[in-house]
């Protein structure tokens, strides 16, 4: 599903932001990413999701090469990923259950099942009496379950989350974590970058530890690692 080998990006003025990493996650794995802020989490996802393009190394998404993708070719990738960003990424003219319809308007879904879809998504977070609101009008914790809830309506082959429950109180944050691993359950590969140890010893799941752009740790049984 995802490998990665000896990969390394390099921003202009900046340390590596990841140096050497080699990683394979398999087809239906659920894996945790942590380390401390900087660590290079949020920057492995953007080049699983070809959001920016690896300083050395190589990278496969689906079997596919990704620095030998075609620029057309990357929109029809990134429909089978779903995706939680850090900042949400919500689109802020559009409504709650616009911004959850939006990845299956693109993949042209007739408009029923689109409604039918997003109207189940949003009882499964909680927000279905705010489905006519905006995003600005939301609370953080909202608008994160908006964006958890647009990232996996369409049943996505790979799901990517970034801090998907950084601004969750303790019950929501169990919510989240529920329809995440249902969607593992349903066949999704599920991917989430966290530094809340209490996850990783709450969830019993594969966790990669990275420290200032390294793989330091790589296990099932990983529970103490350095996060700051």
């Amino acid at each position: 599903m995802i490998q990665l080998y000896h990969v390394y990006k390099q921003y202009p003025g900046d340390a590596p932001a990841l140096i050497d990493v080699s990683l394979t996650v398999a087809k239906g794995e659920f894996v945790f990413v942590t380390g401390p802020s900087g660590a290079g989490k949020s920057t492995l996802m953007r080049l699983v999701f070809c959001a920016e393009a690896a300083t050395a190394g190589q990278l496969l998404v689906f079997g596919r090469n990704v620095a030998k993708i075609k620029p057309s070719h990357v929109p029809p990738l990134r429909r089978a990923i779903g995706v939680v960003f850090q900042d949400f990424k919500l689109l802020h003219y559009r409504t709650v259950a616009e911004n959850v319809a939006f990845p299956l308007e693109v993949r042209g879904l007739p408009v029923k099942e689109v409604r039918r879809r997003v109207g189940a998504m949003l009882r499964s977070v909680g927000l279905e009496l705010k489905a006519d609101k905006f995003p600005l009008s939301l609370s953080g914790g909202e608008q994160q379950r908006v964006a958890v809830a647009r990232a996996l309506v369409g049943d996505p082959a790979l799901l990517l989350a970034d801090e998907p429950t950084g601004n969750l109180d303790p019950d929501r944050t169990v919510e989240v974590m529920e329809l995440l691993h249902a969607a593992n359950a349903r066949g999704t590969t599920v991917v989430v970058a966290t530094h809340d140890r209490s996850l990783l010893e709450r969830y019993k799941k594969r966790v990669v530890a990275l420290e200032r752009g390294s793989v330091i740790a790589d296990g099932a049984e990983i529970r103490k690692v350095g996060m700051a």
